[in-house]
C-alpha cells in the first residue's frame, strides 16, 4: 500500500468518526482515477451520460444527503463507487430501455477490456445476472463490479481482495462463463 492509500484510508476514518470532509477529500484524490474508469466504461454508448455526470453521481451517491457513507478504506471505497457506477449506468439504460420499444435477446461476453460502450440492453442483462450472482457468490459479484465498472487492473484488485493474481484470473475466468450461463438462460 502506498503513502496515497494511507492517506486515503485516514481521510475516511476521519469521515467515519464525524468529519465529513474526510470523505470528501478522499473523492477529491480520487476524482482522476474515477474519471478515468468513467470515461473508459462510457466510451461509445451512453449518450447524455458523460463521464463527468457519471463521477459527479457517483459523488452524490457517496457523500450526498445528510449522511456520509461509513468508508473504511481505499478498497471499500472503490467497492462501494464501482456499485454505484454500476447502479448509476443500469438506471440510464433502463430509462433508455423505456423510451424505446421491445427488446431482443441479448448476448455480451465479457473479455478483459472494458467494452467500447455497452448499448442499454446489454447492460440491463449483466445486471440482471450480476444480481443472480450476488446470491450465489457476493465474492464474485464484487471481483467483476471492480475489474468491470471500476476498470481496474489485477495488480490493483489483488491488495484490494487479498488474493492472488493467478487466483483472481481463474476467478474471472469461471465468473465470465457463469455470467454468460445467466445471461442465456430465461
Amino acid at each position: 500500500m502506498g503513502e496515497g492509500d494511507e492517506d486515503i484510508t485516514l481521510l475516511l476514518q476521519r469521515a467515519r468518526q464525524g468529519d465529513a470532509a474526510g470523505t470528501a477529500r478522499a473523492y477529491a484524490l480520487l476524482y482522476d482515477e474515477l474519471h478515468k474508469v468513467a470515461r473508459s466504461l462510457l466510451h461509445g454508448g451512453q449518450g447524455t451520460l458523460t463521464p463527468t455526470v457519471l463521477v459527479n453521481e457517483t459523488y452524490l451517491r457517496l457523500c450526498g444527503g445528510d449522511a456520509v457513507l461509513p468508508l473504511e478504506s481505499r478498497k471499500h471505497f472503490f467497492a462501494t463507487a464501482a456499485q454505484a457506477m454500476r447502479w448509476i449506468v443500469v438506471d440510464h439504460a433502463r430509462r433508455a430501455q423505456a423510451q424505446r420499444h421491445g427488446a431482443g435477446l441479448v448476448r455480451i461476453e465479457l473479455d478483459e477490456n472494458l467494452p467500447d460502450g455497452m448499448k442499454p440492453d446489454d447492460l440491463l442483462a449483466l445486471d440482471a445476472a450480476l444480481d443472480a450472482l450476488e446470491r450465489i457468490d457476493p465474492a464474485r459479484r464484487e471481483l467483476v463490479e471492480l475489474r468491470f465498472f471500476a476498470g481496474l487492473g489485477y495488480e490493483d484488485i489483488v491488495p484490494l481482495l487479498g488474493r492472488s493474481e493467478r487466483t483472481l484470473k481463474r476467478e474471472w475466468a469461471a465468473t465470465r462463463a457463469a455470467l454468460q450461463t445467466l445471461m442465456d438462460s430465461p
